[in-house]
Parts: structure tokens; sequence; C-alpha cells
């Protein structure tokens, strides 16, 4: 007779802190190399499982030295995807208050509509919004602003004749943190094309959950990173379309 599982309280409790976990655990992974790897350890867990049902000793020897080698593999080749994950973890906001939607829609208005006085100008800019991981170290790095984000403020900043024109802009809410930002530059291999501005808006979106978007002043075209990627030579149009998928559709669920 097969004997009945009744789950208590506490082992249901025990799964979903587990299942929560796991799920964390992915989400940061998820862009990474590192992510593909895991699958594999997860598909070796499973294969052992299923060996010791079926009492396979043999194999399930070379399953399980397949498993310690595994894992000293992934820790090793893997240790700067690993340490962008626990940066990313220790920097998560665990309260954080969503912008209303109406409000998002002015933070995209106001940004494209100093990206289009700026394009016009051929002036160059980076700007970085922050979301749920916070950017308080690469805040104090630059110049502390905080005032409310406009249109005519961004376009002073990333002026010419003005001294944090080098640096980032980072936007928090619906206020501009700092300008004249130091971020990290991506190691990846893009185009030969990319400057400073752009590694550096990559390599921000790598590390955290931020946007960037970077305004060429050699060729007057606007790029958007997020998540590690970029999008090279988009519209306004376009812009506003990759913003509203990230600061409004996100709020919404």
């Amino acid at each position: 007779m097969f004997k009945i599982f009744k789950p208590t309280i506490i082992d249901i409790l025990d799964i979903t802190l587990v299942a929560i976990l796991v799920y964390y655990f992915l989400k940061f992974l998820q862009g990474t190399r590192a992510l593909k790897m895991v699958y594999a350890l997860i598909l070796l867990f499973i294969i052992s499982y299923i060996a010791q049902i079926l009492q396979l000793k043999a194999f399930g020897l070379i399953i399980d030295s397949l498993k310690a080698v595994w894992i000293i593999l992934f820790v090793i080749l893997f240790q700067p995807e690993i340490r962008n994950v626990l940066t990313r973890f220790g920097r998560y906001k665990l309260f954080s208050f969503l912008l209303k939607p109406e409000e998002s829609k002015g933070i995209i208005e106001e940004i494209t509509k100093a990206l289009k006085d700026m394009k016009e100008k051929k002036w160059g800019a980076l700007i970085v919004l922050e979301r749920e991981i916070g950017l308080k170290e690469y805040i104090e790095s630059g110049i502390p602003i905080g005032a409310k984000l406009s249109s005519s403020l961004l376009v002073s900043i990333f002026s010419p004749n003005s001294p944090l024109h080098d640096g980032a802009c980072i936007i928090s809410g619906d206020q501009i943190a700092a300008g004249g930002v130091a971020l990290p530059l991506s190691d990846n291999k893009f185009s030969p094309f990319f400057g400073m501005r752009h590694r550096a808006g990559i390599g921000i979106t790598e590390i955290t959950d931020a946007c960037a978007i970077i305004l060429s002043e050699t060729t007057g075209k606007i790029s958007f990173a997020y998540k590690g990627n970029i999008k090279y030579d988009i519209s306004l149009l376009e812009l506003k379309h990759e913003l509203s998928k990230i600061l409004i559709k996100e709020e919404k669920k």
C-alpha cells in the first residue's frame, strides 16, 4: 500500500519559499551567459534523482561526480556574472514606490523633448533612468541636483558649456538626481564605432535594472540600452515605445 503524503502548513511554506528563491535567482541571472549553465545543472540534479529512484548505482555515481565538477566550473567560469547578480541583489529596493502611469508619460515626454532639442544642436547625452535597483553609489560620484525633471534642465546639463556634460545624468522617479556621473564601462565587444558614452550606457544596464539613453554627438543618433543589450539608431517614436514598455506597462502588472 502506498502511503499518502499529507502536506502540513510548514511543508507548504517551505516549498513556497524555495520556489520564490529559485524564481528570483533565475530572474537576476536572466540575460547572462550563466543562465544556460544553471539550467544544465538543474537537469543534472533531476537525472541524479531519477537514477536514485531506479537504483542505478553506477550511473548515479557518475552523475553525482559530474554535479560536483559542474558546480566548481560554474563558480570559476562565471565569477563576473555571479558577482554582478550579488551586487544587484544587494542594491534591490525591497520597498519601491511606483510612479503613476500619467507621471511616467510626463517623464517620457520631457526626455524625448530634450533629446529632440539636443539632437538638432548636435549635442551628446547619456541619460540613465533608475528603477528598482538603487543607483546611490553612482549618484554620489557625480554632482547632486535633486530637481524636478524638465526638458530645459536636461538640455542645460548637456550643454557643451556645462561642466556636467561629459558625465551621465541619473533620473530617479520624476527627479534629476545627479549630473556628471561616472558609470562602469561594459567589457562586451559591441560595434567598434561605440565610444565611452555607449559603453557606459551598456555597462550600467549589465549590473542593474536601469535603462540608458545615449545620444551621440558625432552622429546625432539615439541608442537605447537595457539589460546589457543596445538598440542603435532608433527614432524618438521608437524610444517612446521602449520607455513606455518599461515604465508604464510594467506598472500595470
